[in-house]
């Protein structure tokens, strides 16, 4: 089954992205600024959601929809939040990972977070979030123990 990887971008929207194409506009210096940059993976019935940038109100809503898209498209179990790039988040960020972390369990899947970056992490240690998604060291790891070789 060939992966594919789906790039959002705020200003251009959805790209599909293949090992052989370079998908030009995401780039930084192509013009245009990223507050936040979405990567969406699936691998079996595991979505993998990488964040780089920023997420805050401003673009939690726009992260929602497309996270919440993702996972009923394509019959989506568990999720991992690579969240190594992830300079920045508020309560709204948070806000919209518990909601898709109760749409995973829903599902009867789990959600996976890694990768944390120091900011982020003391944010979900304060909110209590890692009493109820598990922290996993890396992507790696978190795929591995939701069954996936990677």
């Amino acid at each position: 089954m060939k992966e594919n990887i789906f790039y959002f971008c705020q200003k251009e929207g959805i790209f599909l992205y293949d090992q052989e194409i370079e998908v030009r506009v995401l780039k930084s210096e192509e013009g245009f600024n990223l507050s936040l940059r979405t990567v969406f993976d699936i691998k079996e019935d595991i979505l993998i959601v990488r964040l780089e940038g920023e997420l805050d109100h401003h673009e939690a809503e726009k992260l929602r929809n497309q996270w919440k898209n993702m996972m009923y498209e394509n019959s989506i179990k568990h999720v991992v939040l690579n969240l190594e790039s992830l300079e920045f988040m508020d309560s709204s960020g948070l806000g919209v990972i518990l909601g898709r972390y109760k749409e995973v369990l829903q599902l009867g899947g789990e959600m996976v977070v890694c990768s944390v970056t120091a900011p982020v992490e003391r944010l979900f240690n304060m909110s209590g979030m890692f009493k109820i998604i598990r922290l996993a060291e890396n992507e790696q790891f978190a795929l591995s123990t939701l069954g996936v070789a990677s």
